[in-house]
């Protein structure tokens, strides 16, 4: 079955960096178009970045220039690079094959 497994979440002061992974299975990875997305407490669940099978990213404007979002399709496994975080980027990640199917999550939290 698909499987998508989240990892790298944790704890870090404002401006600090965090890398998440996501692996996959169950999938052609190399042909599916993978994305991050984020909620936070009491908030709806928002896009962060995506990924296309060729490569093509897109991000949520105020995470521009500060995350990357990467694949290794060697590995099945995309990641979302975060640098220069703020306490706004507290959330639960979640990592998703264009939304059919999604990761159980991994919690940043960002300390100010």
């Amino acid at each position: 079955q698909v499987q998508l497994v989240e990892s790298g979440g944790g704890l870090v002061q404002a401006g600090g960096s965090l890398r998440l992974s996501c692996a996959a299975s169950g999938i052609p990875f190399s042909i599916t178009d993978m994305g991050w997305w984020r909620q936070a407490p009491g908030k709806q669940r928002e896009f962060v970045a995506s990924i296309t099978s060729g490569g093509h990213t897109s991000y949520l404007y105020s995470v521009k220039g500060r995350f990357t979002i990467s694949r290794d399709n060697t590995e099945n496994t995309v990641y979302l690079q975060m640098n220069s975080l703020k306490p706004d980027d507290t959330a639960v990640y979640y990592c998703t094959t264009g939304g059919a199917t999604w990761g159980r999550g991994t919690q940043v939290t960002v300390s100010s």
